[in-house]
């Protein structure tokens, strides 16, 4: 076959429409939520079950964000000081996750003290994700994978969200727009403002390691002097290892480095992430690899994508400030609690959690999940409307998971009553929340 031949099949292929990207059948829902990690999984759950035909975006595989993904499969604390304060549809995923894995929950009467990671529950990564799945597909869930907002436009019924994924474009029309992003994506594509820092906390890339030897034959300061001093040469970057070698070696080099100025807000900056991430995994496997007596050790997993902890925030009708958390104030429209050390992680000196007072719980008002002079839409999870200080508690699983379920509640009332969230009585938002085993403060 000659160029030319090749070149008029090409051409002919292209005039005839088979190169193009393909209009899928456009939808038309009562709720649409954008982002399928805790907050997703539980305001598409709550939504459908309280009625509303809701339609779920994911841009990845499968849901649960930085839980399955990012390979952070410890999400958070749902008791405090002795007593659940986080319940419903994820505490519900999480336990039947752990109850089908034969595990044991911890003992949540007991007090950690400054331990607060004793009541962190473990679960198995592959059934949350499928447990996930299969309650949402129960209640009626439509789930889109690989797919994205790339256009979102106000109309008379509510939204129009235009998504596209490889190959093929779809519109959905939506009475209510729920953003479970992380990053307030769908919130910045409607037109709303969104709250950045400079500095960004380092994410963290999870994988596991198994050395094949006998540790205690091992000296700890030997170890460190041989990482530091590939450090010193180039070799190796010190966020490679977050702690001390021998404790990195010992637990399987689970969450063991940071990775700095980790973003995954857009396409490039999610790539360039996760290429450091996984960079500094080939880095400190082959050094071990030149270690005597670890020349067996074996790279046995790791994580999709680097757990990311800090991009954007929305800017809501409240913004929750740290006093706000730490002195656990509440308001009328208070619609879930929350409850986490304030967490904020440096590059250099790791993670010094501030712990809040004993018997302080934080909560969440409804105006922080609705972005400021908006209608119709409301966000969950990470980019809820908060400082950085109290952002960076307010950002773990457990919380997103509550605040997810109260946005579900809200968007499927405000589908239902034809009025945009901030007009629902917030009385009735927690009696929904209470009716479907939510905690909702008094």
């Amino acid at each position: 076959m000659d160029k030319r031949t090749r070149f008029g099949i090409v051409a002919g292929l292209i005039a005839g429409g088979l190169a193009q990207a393909v209009e899928l059948p456009p939808v038309t829902c009562d709720v649409v939520v954008v982002g399928g990690g805790s907050a997703g999984i539980c305001a598409a759950l709550q939504s459908a079950r309280a009625g509303a035909k809701t339609v779920l975006v994911e841009a990845a595989h499968q849901v649960g964000g930085n839980t399955t993904t990012g390979g952070v499969n410890f999400p958070g604390l749902f008791h405090a000081w002795g007593r659940q304060v986080i319940a419903g549809a994820g505490w519900d995923v999480v336990t039947n996750a752990v109850a089908l894995d034969g595990g044991k929950l911890p003992d949540f009467t007991k007090p950690t003290g400054r331990r607060h990671y004793d009541h962190q529950i473990s679960i198995n990564i592959p059934l949350f994700v499928v447990l996930a799945e299969d309650a949402l597909v129960r209640a009626g869930v439509t789930l889109h994978y690989h797919a994205a907002p790339v256009r979102i436009e106000a109309v008379p019924e509510g939204w129009r969200v235009r998504t596209a994924a490889t190959g093929d474009t779809r519109t959905i029309t939506c009475k209510q727009l729920v953003d479970c992003t992380g990053n307030g994506t769908a919130a910045a594509l409607a037109g709303f403002e969104r709250l950045q820092e400079q500095e960004r906390q380092p994410g963290t890339f999870v994988y596991h390691i198994r050395p094949n030897a006998d540790l205690s034959k091992f000296d700890a300061k030997e170890l460190q002097a041989r990482f530091d001093a590939a450090v010193k040469d180039g070799q190796l970057h010190r966020s490679d290892c977050r702690w001390g070698l021998l404790q990195y070696l010992k637990s399987g080099g689970n969450t063991a480095n940071y990775v700095e100025g980790a973003d995954n807000s857009t396409a490039d900056a999610r790539t360039q992430t996760n290429l450091r991430g996984r960079a500094a995994a080939l880095r400190m496997f082959r050094f071990l690899k030149g270690i005597p007596g670890l020349e067996k050790v074996r790279l046995e997993s790791m994580s999709p994508e680097v757990g990311v902890r800090e991009t954007y925030r929305v800017r809501g009708e409240y913004l929750i400030t740290h006093e706000d958390y730490t002195s656990g104030k509440r308001w009328e429209d208070s619609v879930c609690y929350a409850f986490y050390p304030i967490d904020l992680h440096d590059k250099t000196s790791g993670v010094r959690p501030a712990h809040l007072k004993e018997g302080v719980v934080a909560t969440v008002p409804l105006r922080a999940l609705i972005p400021k002079g908006s209608r119709n839409l409301l966000v969950a999870g990470r980019c809820i409307s908060s400082d950085r200080l109290a952002n960076s508690a307010l950002r773990v699983q457990a919380t997103c998971m509550a605040t997810g379920q109260a946005a579900g509640a809200a968007a499927a009332l405000a589908a239902q009553r034809g009025v945009t969230p901030g007009q629902l009585p917030s009385a009735e938002v927690k009696a929904l929340l209470t009716a479907h085993g939510a905690i909702v403060p008094d």
